[in-house]
């Protein structure tokens, strides 16, 4: 091998952050240090990795987004290979996992909390996206595992489902219907909706609509879950959510549906190209 593992992570970085200016301040680096690190790469490698020009930036060609998406997996197995060199057999170093923004609070962190109790020296960085970014970012091997809804997810991942959430309607807390026993959808027919208009929570939500047969006059739309209470909580509207985690405002009720919809199952996905590391089965072991 004619190339280091600091010229991996400076391409890495470079993929990551769009500039050499911004890719030296994270790495606390002169750009001039990454630029001839990229250099160097490129002799290494016998392909031009990138496509430097002072007006406009940095790009990387087609065979340096390859060697990104390599170099990020080999800098993940050599951080765990680094960190469990001690011989005691403990599982140990970085799993990358993404996730769902309405899964996050209830799924990823107990999830976190549960690894480390059992493996202290395992660290997980997590990132919040929409669906079809966090399926993206599998493939290319940025991330190692995801928590997604199992609704329209490439045939390239594998799954194992971890949880299934029910839908409710969500009010204000001193609308007529909070506090009662489940009820028909169509009570709030001809008021306004606020939707969360974040694939596929908003398919979903519409398909109950749909299915419980009600033709939604949506008001707002918004792609923050915190937005949708502010919003419901003021009576602007009700909306249809299908989150687990208890909801801490005051200012809006949860009501169950008489005719409950099927649930929406959560999926922990990972790229079936890649082969798992020792410290992400230690993760899906760990599920709570």
């Amino acid at each position: 091998m004619n190339f280091t593992l600091r010229q991996v992570s400076y391409l890495v970085a470079v993929a990551e952050h769009g500039t050499l200016a911004a890719a030296a301040a994270a790495l606390h680096v002169s750009p001039s240090a990454i630029s001839v690190a990229l250099d160097e790469l490129d002799r290494a490698l016998g392909v031009q990795l990138t496509l430097r020009r002072r007006a406009h930036g940095v790009r990387l060609t087609p065979a340096g987004r390859a060697a990104a998406t390599r170099g990020r997996r080999l800098l993940r197995d050599a951080g765990e290979l680094a960190t469990s060199v001690g011989g005691s057999g403990e599982v140990a170093g970085v799993v990358s996992v993404g996730c769902y923004p309405t899964l996050a609070p209830a799924v990823v962190a107990p999830w976190i909390a549960a690894l480390r109790e059992r493996h202290p020296r395992t660290r997980v960085e997590f990132v919040e996206d929409d669906q079809d970014r966090l399926q993206r970012r599998l493939l290319d091997g940025e991330l190692d595992l995801a928590v997604l809804y199992d609704h329209g997810l490439s045939s390239g991942l594998d799954t194992e489902r971890i949880a299934a959430n029910v839908p409710y309607l969500l009010v204000a807390r001193d609308h007529p219907h909070a506090g009662v026993g489940p009820v028909d959808l169509r009570v709030v027919a001809d008021e306004p909706m606020v939707l969360l208009d974040l694939p596929p929570s908003s398919d979903h939500a519409l398909a109950v609509c749909r299915e419980l047969g009600v033709t939604p006059r949506i008001e707002h739309r918004t792609r923050s879950p915190e937005m949708v209470r502010a919003l419901v909580g003021q009576g602007l509207g009700w909306s249809v959510l299908a989150q687990a985690a208890p909801d801490p405002s005051t200012t809006v009720a949860r009501v169950p549906l008489d005719r409950e919809p099927p649930p929406l199952p959560v999926v922990a996905a990972w790229s079936r190209a890649i082969t798992r590391s020792p410290v992400v089965r230690a993760m899906l072991d760990a599920r709570p």
